[in-house]
């Protein structure tokens, strides 16, 4: 867990759990996964349980982390909280009890915004109704190409404060993109060094069926090798809109 964070759309990370598996084409460059490689060699602590070498890899295996749970309570400055950027907190083997603990947290530290991503939409409909939702939380899912629309109708059913769309890594179009329901959309390309090209179009369609609804939207990357290899220019310009709760104004 970090106070800083170098991802454009927060400021801090929070990583009560870690390790993960990887469910669909999104997952095949993880950073999250290389990035567990490289602690476990360090010597970090988190990151010594390997995962399933099929779905996961050294360092990454699935670990909760009780010990993390009081960080975002030492915080004295309000800020913008990215929970679990190296973890999936919906994750199967999460037990609910220690996502109701996670939850505890963003409603006894309402002074921080925080933003929940998952790429297991199917438990997160399961359990919604099993969960304290705090006014603080956005809750977002992954959505890396058409077959993953589902997981939007599965988010429609949180009962979030903000509900929000992480399209990265972008692989493909988007036809039938339904934004009814979500308040927040992020778009970017993959980096690592086997990225695969998101094209133009795919950004920009993405973009105008936001603006022709009023959604904010958030361009992070093109992608390459490296994160910012591409650069965030989106047609002459930089788009960093925000939902405006939280003290957080669309720009």
């Amino acid at each position: 867990m970090s106070d800083r964070s170098a991802i454009e759309w927060t400021e801090a990370t929070w990583n009560p759990t870690t390790g993960c598996d990887q469910v669909s084409a999104g997952c095949d460059n993880c950073y999250a996964l290389t990035l567990a490689r490289r602690l476990k060699s360090m010597g970090a602590a988190k990151y010594q349980h390997d995962g399933d070498p099929r779905t996961s890899g050294p360092g990454f295996g699935l670990a909760v982390h009780p010990d993390a749970l009081d960080v975002p309570r030492r915080w004295r400055s309000p800020r913008t909280v990215f929970v679990n950027s190296m973890s999936d907190l919906f994750h199967a083997r999460v037990p609910l009890p220690f996502v109701r603990q996670v939850f505890d947290v963003m409603a006894d530290t309402p002074q921080h915004t925080y933003q929940l991503l998952t790429k297991r939409s199917v438990r997160l409909r399961r359990v919604a109704g099993q969960l304290d939702w705090p006014p603080n939380l956005w809750m977002g899912v992954s959505v890396e190409t058409a077959s993953q629309l589902s997981r939007i109708d599965d988010l429609r059913t949180v009962p979030a404060a903000v509900r929000f769309l992480s399209l990265e890594p972008l692989l493909g179009p988007l036809p039938g993109l339904k934004l009814d329901g979500i308040g927040w959309v992020i778009a970017g390309g993959e980096s690592g060094p086997g990225h695969r090209p998101m094209e133009q179009q795919w950004v920009l369609d993405i973009r105008d069926a936001c603006g022709e609804v009023g959604i904010p939207f958030f361009f992070k990357q093109w992608g390459g090798h490296k994160p910012k290899a591409g650069g965030r220019d989106l047609q002459g310009r930089t788009w960093d809109q925000l939902p405006a709760r939280a003290g957080l104004a669309v720009s």
